[in-house]
Formats: structure tokens, sequence, C-alpha cells
């Protein structure tokens, strides 16, 4: 199980060791990339208003799939019973 750490907290136990200035600078790009990855991952979330569009689309394009093999079959058959 991985251990849950703040910003604050990773900024604590870096300072004594690489100083005040890059600890204060790596916490801070640490921050920004996750507040990003955030940011990114709430812009690609998809809606239930996404989901429906897209099963009537795909409803709408079986239904055109479905018409143009029946007129086919309906074709083939015509030429098949006229001769």
């Amino acid at each position: 199980m991985a251990t849950t750490i703040t910003i604050t907290q990773l900024y604590q136990l870096l300072e004594p060791k690489i100083g005040k200035k890059e600890a204060e600078t790596l916490t801070a790009y640490i921050n920004e990339k996750i507040t990003d990855e955030v940011k990114s991952n709430i812009a690609n979330l998809t809606t239930k208003e996404d989901l429906a569009n897209t099963r009537a689309d795909m409803i709408k394009w079986m239904f055109i799939f479905w018409v143009g093999q029946l007129a086919a079959m309906f074709g083939l058959l015509y030429i098949f019973f006229k001769k």
C-alpha cells in the first residue's frame, strides 16, 4: 500500500537534504504537474450526455446500414426472379 504524502510534508523532508530554495522549486514543480494532470483528466471525462449522443449516433448508423442491406437484398432478389 502506497503512503500518502502532502506537498508540505515533501518540502519538509527535502529542505534539510537539498536546501530551502531547491526544495521549494521542486515541490512547486511537482504541484504544478499534479494540477496539470488533474485538469487534463477532468477535461477528458465522459459525461452521460456524451454517452447518450454516441448511442443515438450508433442507432442511426445501424438503421442506415440495415436499410442499405435490405435494398441490396431486394435488388438481388428482383434480378434473380426477373430472369
